[in-house]
């Protein structure tokens, strides 16, 4: 028994979060939004072995550094969607609460229609657009495809919440494909993906469902599900950066796929005006064409006096 007074001292091992790419470029900023350029390999909120090295810390540390040489009262800036580790562009965070909730209502209402009916908008219709670039593995015979594959998760080592998936038990999610290029002799495809809803992981899942799992995905094979479920527990052994046991089965955070937030179109929260934001593209994700061109247009872009109605 303890008796009193008696002290316990517990050793654990020093916490080392892994390397992660620092830099955020910032393409877009004004009073109620900042959309940044998130690199492949940075997370974008705390979780599992990266609790500081994230891109909010990185706004948190962004915000105070402006807040010390500034009179006026200090922003505190959030993501209001997710990407994936593993996948690189635009990332759209609100600056002020208004901001944060009327964007979050736009990815609402994009998501409320497909859950009712599976209809694809039109640009018109909608508040917010994104549109993404993709390598996906073997040839895609068909110029557009429209995927309409619900979502859902089961149990999986590894991932206390459980594993998002291709299930008809889920919930609806839509996808619009357009092959841009096709590679036969590396068996690749080039695509853009424009999505309907956000369900998480949704493009590498849906894809990964058409047969045509990004090029590099550690997690999804076809059909929409992971490589393997044959491993019910993760590694006995410690990491040293964090103390955590790794996953035996590749995870959802595991990097190695191409994956790109391209375009952005939002419909201001406060102003009504359209911005175009565009994130320039990595060498892998351009076309042939492409890759012989100077980027003419990086950055972002207002359109101003044209409501989001009056866009094709």
């Amino acid at each position: 028994m303890d008796s009193a007074g008696s002290e316990l001292v517990y050793h654990r091992l020093p916490w080392k979060e892994p390397d992660v790419p620092y830099l955020l470029e910032v393409f877009y900023e004004d009073d109620d939004l900042i959309a940044l350029n998130k690199p492949s390999g940075l997370q974008v909120l705390p979780g599992g072995l990266f609790q500081q090295r994230t891109v909010l810390k990185q706004l948190q540390w962004r915000a105070s550094k402006q807040s010390s040489s500034l009179s006026s009262q200090a922003s505190h800036p959030v993501p209001v969607h997710r990407l994936g580790r593993g996948t690189s562009g635009i990332l759209l965070c609100a600056k002020t609460k208004l901001a944060k909730t009327c964007i979050a209502a736009y990815f609402a209402d994009k998501t409320s229609v497909v859950d009712a009916d599976n209809t694809v908008m039109e640009l018109s219709q909608r508040k917010i657009t994104k549109i993404y670039r993709a390598l996906v593995h073997g040839i895609v015979d068909e110029d557009k495809v429209i995927i309409k594959q619900p979502i859902g998760i089961v149990r999986y080592p590894g991932v206390a919440k459980g594993l998002y998936v291709a299930s008809p038990s889920g919930k609806p999610a839509l996808s619009k494909v357009d092959v841009l290029e096709r590679d036969v002799q590396r068996n690749c495809t080039l695509v853009q993906v424009e999505i309907q809803s956000g369900r998480p992981h949704q493009i590498r899942i849906h894809l990964a469902f058409l047969g045509h799992p990004l090029l590099g995905d550690p997690l999804y094979v076809a059909g929409g599900q992971p490589k393997s479920f044959d491993s019910e527990f993760a590694d006995g052994t410690f990491a040293q950066d964090g103390g955590y046991e790794r996953p035996v089965n590749p995870v959802p955070g595991d990097c190695g796929y191409y994956l790109h937030a391209y375009q952005l179109f939002l419909s201001h929260p406060t102003t009504n005006e359209v911005i175009k934001i565009t994130a320039p593209l990595p060498s892998v994700l351009k076309t042939r064409e492409e890759g012989r061109e100077v980027d003419k247009s990086v950055g972002s872009e207002r359109i101003r006096g044209i409501h989001i109605d009056s866009l094709p």
